[in-house]
Parts: structure tokens; C-alpha cells; sequence
């Protein structure tokens, strides 16, 4: 045997062990919660994902991606008996948690990182407290009478590095007009106006939201040409923004009156919104006053928020130093992620920390994707850091969910499991595991009878595997 093929079968050897040694930890675990894994036939995707909240007035403005759906919280707090008090989103995203757990009468504060986030939360706070006439009839106007068109101001767009060039130069002065005219309506207005810009953005540029990056359609000049990808229609600036302002204008108006976006049979809770990281806010909060958390974090699926909303971040006002500083707060799920110092963050994740450390399952991956990493054999050498980073960084927001819940209450956690180097990685079962030492009980996992497919490379490796989703439902001791 030559050197070379004696080296390619050294690797593989260490390769397939380390592989059938996750396999057998992670069998093992998954027996140790084999009665708490039920198939959920009710639970569908749209109902796990942002999709059934199209047709929803005021959920269905912005098309935030990552969002559950509104139904997914009042079937929960059905089933699991949530009927008062005040609830969590940690990682709150649009607000889906607290505007549904709202209109069910309970109190709802959110924690979000992204300020397109609070943005989209502060909007709905807006028209959820009621618009007078006077502001319904200036949004009118826009919309029949397109004053920026007409306009001799505009405000220079502002860009980042990985946006530069993402509107027709038509388009981006048509923007720049919109946001100086808006500038000159009441406080409310200029909101509910930069709210629906807001929203059209990706649907006039040259690019689509696309997981890890935004994609970059043909026309832009950026794709190279042996990979053209077409984005399909490209809208006019008018078109958009007006059909967005009459769908938000038809949600609050029927017949010349603002109809009820919500249930008139309970007074709405206050919906309450924390502006950072959850690492930084959560151990600032009261213990023992939540009767649920509701929640989505994160997937530990490389995905870079700071740059699929990018475009928005920009129009915020964020600049290269503070999309930089976003991506690093954020918990890791990004290969870019740094190592945090989480004991120097906070000492009393000293329990959560140890705790993570003794996890077999999950040590045993991150030896083999560091041993993968030696090899030269990632295609990332971040990987193992941002996984590490995830499990770590999750296992200190859920000591903290602990410590702010009231005993008895339930957790529901929304979230996927993955796959690298043709690992799969267990995310449900050694967050639970986590969960269960840092005073948890863990009463279900409730599996989607769909599984989640693979990403093609790892598929044309590794196989066609699917990948489980899942919503935990854990409850503090």
C-alpha cells in the first residue's frame, strides 16, 4: 500500500469510530428520553414556521423567516394550560410569542438582539394601542397621493459593504425620497411609513434572504456568470410600498372604522420589549415571575442573521462596527462567532457550565469535529467552535429561564437538530439533558412527523438521513 492510500485509510478508520461512537451515545440518550419523544401529528411545519401566519392580519406584514406561527402559541397555551399571568420570549425575533400571548389577556416581554426585531415589535405595539383618525387618514394620503414622488429631499441611503448595489439606482432614489418625505409626518406615522419600507426591501432589490448570506440575483452584477442565479420578479418601488401600505391600512380598516385586530372578549396583555442579548438581560430580571417561556432560539445551523437582514439593519442605521458587535453578541451559531468567556460574563454559570462539560454525547462531537478539523477534513474550521459556543451559550439561557420561572411552569422551545461532517447532532436531546440537571423536568419532546432534510453536500455524503424537529416542552421543578 502506498503512503498515500495508507493515509487515507488511517483517516477513515478514525473517521467511521468516532462516527459509531456518536451513534452509540447518542442512542443511548435518546432511550434515556425514549418515553418523552411523541410524534406530534397536529404540529406541521407551517404550523412550526412563519407560514401560518400569511394570511394573519398584523403577523403577516413583515415576512420575518425565522418566526413560529401565532396558532403555535395559543395551541400550546391550550394544551399546556398557560390562562394568566406573564410570559418570556428570550429570543423574541418579530414578537409572534408576545402578541399572540397579548391577545390571550397575559403579560409578554421579549428579548431581542437584531434591532429590525424591535422595530417590527415597536410597529405593532403602535396599532395594537390604536391609531386616531387623523394618523389613518395621513397614511391614506401616501397611499393615493405617493408624495415622495414629488418630493425635492431625499436622505442618503445608508449602505454596508454587503449591500452595496443592492437596488437599481431608480429604486434606491425612490427609497432615499420616501425616507425624507416621511420625516415630515407625526412620530407615529414616520413609523408605521419606515415599518413598511421596511418590509418591502428584499422584494425590490437584487436579493433574497437565503440562510447563511443573502443571495444576489444576475441583474445585480455580482453573481458570477457561470452561476447566474434569477431571483424571478424584481417589484417596481410604487407598486410595493403601496400594495404593503393598503394591506396594513385593510388590516386596520373595514368600512371606515378600525376593525379588532384582536380578541375583544379579553383585555390585551402589555407587551413588554428588552433591547440586547439575552446573555447580558436575562440575569438582570426578577427570578421566579414567568408562568411560561415561550421560544425560539437560534438553530445551530451557521446561519448569520447580521447578514440575511442586512438590508434592513442598514436602513436602521447600523453601521460596520455595530453589525460586527451584533454578529459577536449574538448566542453562536455562526461559524464568525468568537468564543465567549461566560464565566467572566456572569459567575453564577458556573452549575450550567460544569453541567454542559458532562455531557458524553455531547463532548464526544466536539472531539470528533476537532479530530476532523486536525485533518484538514472541515470545510469550515469554525465548526467546532460554534458548537461548542451553541451548547455552552444555551446551556446559560436555560439556567436563567430556571431561575426567572415560577415553579411549575412550562418551557416550549422550538428548534432543530443538525448535522456535520455526518454527525447528527442530538439538539433536543442534550438541551433536554442540559435541561433536566439545571431543574427541569422534561414532559415531552414533541416530534413533527416530517423530518428535516440535509443540506445536498452533506446528503451526497452522508446520506439522506432526515433530521428531527422538534418543540420541548420542559417544566421547572
Amino acid at each position: 500500500m502506498v503512503m498515500s492510500q495508507l493515509i487515507e485509510s488511517t483517516q477513515s478508520n478514525l473517521h467511521h469510530v468516532s462516527l459509531d461512537s456518536i451513534e452509540t451515545l447518542d442512542h443511548e440518550l435518546e432511550l434515556h428520553f425514549r418515553n418523552k419523544l411523541t410524534v406530534a401529528n397536529a404540529l406541521s411545519r407551517s404550523l412550526v414556521s412563519f407560514q401560518a401566519n400569511k394570511s394573519r392580519p398584523l403577523y403577516r406584514w413583515y415576512k420575518y423567516k425565522e418566526a413560529f406561527s401565532a396558532a403555535l402559541v395559543e395551541y400550546l397555551f391550550a394544551q399546556y394550560g398557560v390562562t394568566g399571568g406573564k410570559i418570556l420570549d428570550p429570543f423574541a425575533g418579530s414578537g409572534t410569542a408576545q402578541f399572540a400571548a397579548s391577545a390571550l389577556g397575559l403579560d409578554a416581554d421579549g428579548i431581542e438582539l437584531l434591532p429590525i426585531g424591535v422595530e417590527i415589535i415597536n410597529s405593532r405595539c403602535l396599532v395594537q394601542a390604536g391609531l386616531s383618525d387623523e394618523e389613518i387618514a395621513r397614511l391614506d394620503y401616501w397611499c393615493c397621493h405617493h408624495p415622495w414622488k414629488t418630493s425635492l429631499s431625499s436622505n442618503r441611503l445608508p449602505e454596508l459593504r454587503i449591500t452595496r448595489g443592492a437596488y437599481s439606482n431608480k429604486t434606491k432614489s425612490q427609497i432615499e425620497a420616501f425616507l425624507a418625505t416621511s420625516k415630515a409626518e407625526p412620530r407615529s406615522v414616520e413609523a408605521i411609513l419606515r415599518f413598511a419600507l421596511l418590509c418591502i426591501l428584499e422584494s425590490v432589490s437584487y436579493t433574497r434572504k437565503d440562510g447563511q448570506y443573502l443571495r444576489w440575483d444576475y441583474r445585480s452584477g455580482r453573481t458570477p456568470a457561470s452561476k447566474p442565479f434569477d431571483k424571478g420578479i424584481i417589484y417596481e418601488f410604487e407598486e410595493a410600498i403601496i400594495t404593503k401600505l393598503k394591506e396594513i391600512l385593510d388590516d386596520i380598516l373595514s368600512g371606515g372604522r378600525q376593525i379588532e385586530l384582536f380578541p375583544t372578549q379579553v383585555n390585551l396583555g402589555q407587551v413588554r420589549t428588552f433591547h440586547g442579548s439575552c446573555l447580558d438581560i436575562l440575569p438582570q430580571l426578577e427570578a421566579n415571575q414567568y408562568t411560561a417561556i415561550m421560544t425560539s432560539p437560534p438553530y445551530c445551523n451557521r446561519y448569520d442573521y447580521t447578514r440575511t437582514y442586512a438590508l434592513e439593519l442598514a436602513l436602521l442605521g447600523v453601521d460596520e462596527h455595530g453589525l460586527a458587535a451584533l454578529r459577536q453578541q449574538m448566542v453562536s451559531c455562526t461559524v464568525e462567532n468568537r468564543a465567549k468567556d461566560l464565566l467572566s460574563m456572569n459567575p453564577n454559570w458556573a452549575r450550567a457550565i460544569e453541567v454542559t462539560d458532562q455531557q458524553d454525547l455531547l463532548q464526544t462531537i466536539l472531539s470528533y469535529l476537532e479530530q476532523l478539523k486536525t485533518q484538514g477534513m472541515l470545510n469550515n474550521n469554525g465548526i467546532p467552535r460554534m458548537v461548542r459556543g451553541y451548547f455552552y451559550e444555551m446551556a446559560c439561557v436555560i439556567a436563567e429561564c430556571a431561575r426567572v420561572m415560577k415553579p411549575d411552569a412550562p418551557l416550549f422551545m422550538v428548534n432543530d437538530n443538525v448535522r456535520y461532517a455526518g454527525a447528527t447532532i442530538s439538539v433536543d436531546l442534550i438541551l433536554s439533558k442540559i435541561a433536566e440537571e439545571l431543574g427541569f423536568s422534561i414532559e415531552c419532546i414533541l416530534v413533527l412527523p416530517n423530518g428535516k432534510g440535509n443540506s445536498s453536500q452533506q446528503m451526497g455524503e452522508h446520506g439522506r438521513e432526515p433530521l428531527r424537529k422538534c418543540v420541548y416542552i420542559w417544566r421547572k421543578q
